[in-house]
């Protein structure tokens, strides 16, 4: 938006009181010719925000709370949800360090902290932990921050990162006190996608749909093509008759997957499927996620090939399938009683999600505690 010259007001949610459709964090950026990106809330609060943005930052960033309930408070309108949201609502001057920062981390697919000002002279000033701190000299917030206190701000930025949470605290420094709301933003999931028959199209358009990093490979080269994966971060042809390969040259020939990233291994080969699951569990430290499609017998027997392509003691195999067995996840996805392509890369995507975020995968209505920001 900012190549084309177009001025925007960006709004992040910062706080939700009683039930809301999106959580703390949650971010919608506008245009002044009208376009939008994101959403806040079910659908019943991006008009009214959008109607009032311009002319309440037209003095500078703030904080408006809006209701998602109608004015007698008895009945909820738009998303049903009936809470208060509270949002910071600002313009480029002090949101673009804030993008800049999500667009670093989204290409690097790196987890950062961040913390905000939501009150006073300094409001919209942020301070970051986790983004490169070469990158953190466009950011332009040392001498805002400094006066209120830079320290505190850096470390509730490093505090949001370590607890994988958000939180508010309030802070003086020289006279001046302000709320500081601070921010955990994870990193891009990955999906990395071993096969590229008919099956792992739905199963990566899907997961582009959910934002996830997607790399999608297969050692037939008539498979692994752009214009079968058009929208796939990546699209790679393996060698496969070097894989395993030398454990020093692992990531480099399967992609480099990362250890919070999933893998999906379906490429209906038995010799590919068993010489990529043996360069997968020959990392260091492979995957968090590793799904194998089919049968579980086919899969031991997988693991048995992939045994002795890692060349381990014949008496070491039974126990180490075992283990490996037991952290596979084999057949792969949820019951969700799946019997096409689209409906199997829901269950998939389904589990890995599960998997993820360590829920439930049970029917809200038998989950008691949920938060609201779900229930609605």
């Amino acid at each position: 938006m900012e190549a084309d010259g177009a001025d925007y007001v960006l709004a992040t949610v910062v706080a939700v009181e009683g039930s809301s459709y999106r959580r703390p964090g949650a971010l919608m950026l506008l245009t002044a010719d009208g376009r939008r990106a994101g959403t806040v809330s079910g659908g019943c609060l991006e008009a009214q925000v959008a109607s009032r943005a311009w002319w309440l930052t037209a003095k500078g960033p703030t904080v408006e709370r809006y209701s998602t309930a109608e004015d007698d408070g008895e009945r909820p309108y738009g998303s049903g949800c009936g809470g208060v949201v509270s949002l910071l609502l600002e313009r480029p001057a002090t949101a673009r360090p804030f993008l800049v920062a999500l667009e670093q981390a989204f290409e690097q697919r790196i987890p950062f902290g961040v913390a905000a000002v939501l009150d006073g002279p300094q409001i919209g000033r942020r301070a970051f932990a986790g983004i490169d701190r070469a990158a953190q000299g466009s950011f332009g917030n040392d001498a805002a921050c400094a006066a209120i206190g830079n320290d505190p701000m850096q470390s509730f930025a490093e505090r949001a990162l370590e607890r994988r949470a958000c939180f508010e605290e309030q802070i003086a420094n020289e006279g001046i006190e302000a709320r500081v709301w601070s921010d955990y933003r994870p990193g891009r999931p990955g999906l990395w996608i071993f096969g590229a028959g008919d099956d792992a199209q739905p199963l990566q358009r899907l997961a582009g749909e959910l934002g996830w990093f997607v790399s999608v490979a297969d050692g037939r080269s008539h498979l692994a093509t752009r214009e079968r994966f058009p929208a796939a971060d990546e699209v790679r042809v393996l060698q496969i008759r070097e894989l395993p390969s030398e454990p020093s040259e692992r990531g480099t020939a399967l992609g480099n997957p990362r250890q919070e990233d999933a893998a999906v291994v379906m490429t209906h080969s038995f010799e590919q499927d068993s010489r990529i699951l043996a360069g997968l569990l020959g990392f260091d430290a492979p995957p968090a996620y590793i799904g194998v499609l089919g049968p579980q017998r086919r899969t031991r027997e997988l693991l048995a090939e992939a045994a002795q392509l890692l060349a381990l003691p014949s008496s070491a195999i039974p126990a180490q399938m075992e283990q490996w067995f037991a952290r596979l996840h084999a057949p792969i996805g949820l019951d969700l009683g799946a019997n096409s392509p689209e409906t199997i890369a829901l269950s998939v995507l389904a589990e890995i999600q599960k998997f993820r975020t360590a829920a439930t995968a049970l029917p809200l209505r038998q989950v008691r505690g949920i938060p609201a920001t779900i229930a609605s």
